[in-house]
């Protein structure tokens, strides 16, 4: 299993799911990496308000924030390499990167055949 890291912008708590807008991405990156805490697997979120000091540590995400500047977060690395910037992973992309088979997330290869893809819809 490979390790992923999700570096994200300034937000007001840690997982960003306080007040009255909730962002539906972020209440879906929520319940993912909870789906996989409780199979035993660890995904590191680090939020820039929370965590500025994993920014500064992490050679990879501060030379892009250097570089790029904050407005292109979140920046996910897997085995500290940048795999995605300024958007999060579907679910299929978690599975596939973290090596995981596709079930984990309730993704099932008849789903991926009935739909085209991973979500409902066949829209991602």
């Amino acid at each position: 299993m490979n390790k992923m890291e999700i570096f994200e912008p300034a937000m007001c708590c840690a997982t960003g799911l306080c007040g009255v807008g909730v962002d539906p991405e972020l209440l879906r990156i929520s319940t993912v990496l909870n789906t996989l805490k409780e199979k035993g697997i660890i995904v590191e979120r680090f939020n820039l308000s929370n965590a500025p000091q994993a920014f500064v540590d992490n050679k990879v995400v501060n030379d892009f924030i250097n570089r790029y500047g904050v407005d292109k977060l979140p920046v996910i690395l897997v085995e500290g390499e940048i795999r995605a910037i300024g958007h999060y992973p579907s679910n299929e992309e978690f599975t596939e990167w973290l090596g995981l088979s596709a079930d984990v997330l309730g993704v099932s290869e008849q789903d991926k055949k009935t739909n085209g893809c991973c979500c409902k819809g066949g829209c991602c």
